[in-house]
Order: C-alpha cells, then sequence, then structure tokens
C-alpha cells in the first residue's frame, strides 16, 4: 500500500525498555475480545456496489449471530450503518436496518461499536464532491440523534471513517472504488480527513460523551535486500505516512482542518499477516519470519512506535488469517498482545475481524475463510454459518494464555467450550458421513 503524502513526519526511536504510564481515559469496552461484522457498502472494481451485511446475511440473522459470541465472552462488537443505503437521498435517513441491529444487540446486552462510512457512500458522492464533508456531517449528527432514540444513556462508540490511509489509496491511487482514480492518493485523504474531523465536531455537539475510536492499518514499509541509499529513505517515507491521519486529526498536520488532540481518543490499529511488506517490488514478510529477515519487526514493537507517538490507549481493531493458518495467527496474536501488556503500553482489546466469513469485495464468489464461523455454501449461495472447529479451539487457548499471562480477559469455561465444538464436530461430520469424531487436538 502506498500512502502518499507530503514527507513532513518521521519515525520514532524504539527502545527495548518499558516504555512510561500515564493518565488514560476510562476503558469503556465491555470486553477485551470482540468480534467484528464485515459492513462494507463499497463501490468495488467494477463499479458494483457491495453489501456484506446482506452477502453475509448478518442483517437476517443477527440475532444467532450474537448469541454465537457468548461461547467466547465476547460483549463488543464492530458494526458499521452502511451510509450508501441510509442516504439514499440528499439528508433523507432509513434507519431501519440499523434500528435492527441496535435492538437484537441491547436484546443480548451487546456493546456495539459503530462505523459511519466503512468505505461505501451514497450513489452522488464521493470524497472529492465539494459537499462531501457537509453531508457527512449531517449524517453523524442524524446517527446520533437516532441513537440516543434508542439508548439514551448508553456508552457511544463510533469510529468516523474506517481506515482512511486504505481507501484513498485504493479509491485515489490504483482505481478500486470511488472516486476511481490514479496518482490523486493525498487529496482523497486530505479530503477524507476533513470529512472526518467535520464529522467529530457535530458527533460531539450532539453528544459530548461520545468516544472516537481511530481505525487505520498497522504497517511495516521496508526496502529491498541490498537497497539504494534513496531506496532505503523511500521505504522509510511510505512507512512515516501511516502516521498522516492520525497527526491530521490530532491537529499535528494540516492545521487547517481542525483536527485536536482531544480526537485521538482511542487508537484502533488494524494487522494483518500482511500488513508488513517491501517497497518496490511489492513482497509480503513472512509473517512467521522463519527466515529471521531482520526488516520484520514484531507487531509489539510496531504497536509501542504509535503508542510513543501519541501516549492513547490502543486497540487492535481488525485482524485475522485467511484459511488453514487461522489457529496459528490468533496464537501469535496472543502472545504478542501479552507482550504489548508487559511493556505497560494500555492495550485494551482486539477484534477477530470478519468473525464470521466474508466474500471478496471484487470476486463475490470466493469466501475468504478468515472467521471463526465459515460460510457453507450451497451452489454459490450462504447456506449457514459454521464453526471453524481448529480455530475455536486456538482462540479459546489464546484467551486462557493471554488471561493466565496477563489477567487480561475472561476465558469461558473448558467443559462448556469443548461441548460446543463437540457438537459441531458432530454435526459436520453427520452431513460428510464420517464417523464421529471423539477428541479434540
Amino acid at each position: 500500500m502506498n500512502i502518499l503524502g507530503p514527507n513532513t513526519v518521521t519515525s520514532d526511536i524504539l527502545t527495548s525498555h518499558k516504555v512510561e504510564t500515564v493518565n488514560t481515559p476510562v476503558n469503556p469496552f465491555k470486553s477485551f475480545w470482540m468480534g467484528g461484522f464485515e459492513c462494507t457498502d463499497k463501490l468495488n472494481a467494477f463499479g458494483d456496489r457491495v453489501d456484506l451485511v446482506n452477502t453475509t446475511q448478518h442483517l437476517q440473522h443477527c440475532n444467532a449471530d450474537y448469541a454465537n459470541l457468548d461461547m467466547f465472552n465476547i460483549k463488543t462488537v464492530r458494526e458499521g450503518i452502511r451510509w450508501s443505503q441510509v442516504e439514499k437521498a440528499p439528508y433523507e435517513y432509513d434507519w431501519t436496518d440499523v434500528e435492527i441491529l441496535i435492538r437484537h444487540g441491547r436484546e443480548q446486552n451487546l456493546q456495539q461499536v459503530w462505523d459511519i462510512c466503512h468505505f461505501g457512500f451514497p450513489d452522488d458522492l464521493t470524497p472529492l464532491h465539494p459537499l462531501f464533508s457537509r453531508r457527512f456531517a449531517a449524517l453523524c449528527t442524524a446517527f446520533v440523534q437516532f441513537y440516543r432514540s434508542i439508548d439514551p444513556v448508553g456508552t457511544l462508540i463510533v469510529t468516523p471513517i474506517n481506515e482512511v490511509s486504505f481507501i484513498s489509496w485504493l479509491g485515489g491511487d490504483v482505481r478500486g472504488t470511488s472516486p476511481y482514480c490514479v496518482g490523486q492518493g493525498w487529496e482523497v485523504k486530505y479530503r477524507l480527513m476533513k470529512a472526518y474531523i467535520e464529522g467529530i465536531e457535530a458527533l460531539k455537539a450532539a453528544d459530548p460523551t461520545i468516544r472516537i475510536l481511530t481505525t487505520e492499518p498497522l504497517v511495516n514499509i521496508v526496502p529491498p535486500i541490498g537497497a539504494s541509499f534513496d531506496e532505503v529513505i523511500q521505504a522509510g517515507t511510505q512507512h512515516d505516512h501511516q502516521f498522516q491521519v492520525t497527526d491530521m486529526l490530532s491537529g499535528r498536520m494540516c492545521p487547517e482542518l481542525r483536527g485536536k488532540p482531544e480526537y485521538l481518543d482511542i487508537l484502533g490499529y488494524n494487522y494483518y499477516y500482511n500488513n508488513q511488506y517491501v517497497q518496490f517490488p511489492h513482497e509480503t514478510l513472512k509473517w512467521m519470519n522463519e527466515d529471521n529477515d531482520a526488516r520484520f519487526i514484531p507487531l509489539n514493537k510496531l504497536v509501542m512506535q504509535a503508542y510513543k507517538r501519541y501516549k492513547r490507549p490502543i486497540v487492535l481493531s481488525e485482524t485475522s488469517h485467511p484459511g488453514e493458518d487461522r489457529p496459528l495467527w490468533i496464537t501469535h496474536i496472543a502472545k504478542e498482545s501479552a507482550a504489548i501488556l508487559q511493556e505497560n503500553i494500555p492495550l485494551w482489546g482486539v477484534c477477530w475481524y470478519p468473525i464470521v466469513d466474508r466474500p471478496d469485495w471484487d470476486h463475490l464468489h470466493h469466501w475468504h475463510q478468515s472467521g471463526i464461523w465459515d460460510a457453507h455454501l450451497v451452489e454459490g449461495r450462504l447456506e449457514k454459518k459454521v464453526l471453524h472447529s481448529p480455530t475455536a479451539t486456538a482462540f479459546w487457548k489464546a484467551q486462557k494464555y493471554l488471561h493466565d499471562a496477563s489477567g487480561i480477559g475472561t476465558a469461558p469455561g473448558e467443559s462448556r467450550h469443548l461441548s460446543e465444538l463437540d457438537k459441531n464436530k458432530e454435526t459436520l461430520a453427520k452431513e460428510r458421513h464420517q464417523p464421529e469424531p471423539v477428541t479434540i487436538t
């Protein structure tokens, strides 16, 4: 990912000693372990509108999806309002689908963290439209008013715009979504941040108690082996550009946008197996680092870099791995989380995203197998959601490991957890006409 913009920031120096503890605000999350439901409503690379809340049948079956989380003691989830579906005409809002999710969440005592914009905009808007920020601020005001009509007193946590760094590259540089530009990544990022900050102003005007969770990629961009001096500088500059969004939000950069330090409330970082890579030619560093590549930086050190820069509490707001390595990945994340906490960094949560499998944005027939629940497809259509037992087992063990190592989170009872997995394996065995498995390894 090439995050373009002025070369105005430099990396903080990493040190091995523990960071100083600073005063932090109250942790608002109901659970350390969280689940995210894929909610993008973007225009994909082919210009088609996707709506993954419906494709994954989460809207239709949210009550069951929420109930399933109980086996992992997950009490906090990420959801999205889907701007393109809420505002079909300018300043006219239909909150029907959002209300369904809110009410089912409240019935099950779940805390929902809300994305106002998760890559999708109304059909008549792009980030480069002159009215984009005004429309977004109006949407933020309307959302708070609607939400408070249902829940007048609960803590409301909002992500105004998800992954500004990524979507500005996708839509501004590689024509992957609206506005389908090349060489306009910085301009798209700037306009998105203008809307982001005006959105926070509107949110805070409507309800000063609202908490803000940023959700930006946490990356490590490195030069190729044997790089020239210029290649080393270029990779370092691109690495530093990952902080432009939060620098603008805090007012460190582009102060004309009216960013403020207090707008950096909770720093969410999205971290996946391919977030460390060579700038050019693009090549992903192996996350297991079996080759002992000196360019690879452990996740806990990347988090330390961000914390030393801003001194704000942190959430791993998205993480997962596709396919069979899911159990290894959640084990890795648990160990890295323990290392983060040992450095006195206020890590407030880890969100598996997506908790239920999702298809590819551009090729909807391809499902990533990256959730704890997989999609069971019949003739290309989702028939049901099936617990992926190896990942579920690893997730429970990861919870227990982190709880034992750091006293963080709560682990579900072993007997109940194994019972749920055994029932799932029994169901799968019957469907495949195989003998029922009796043990879990």
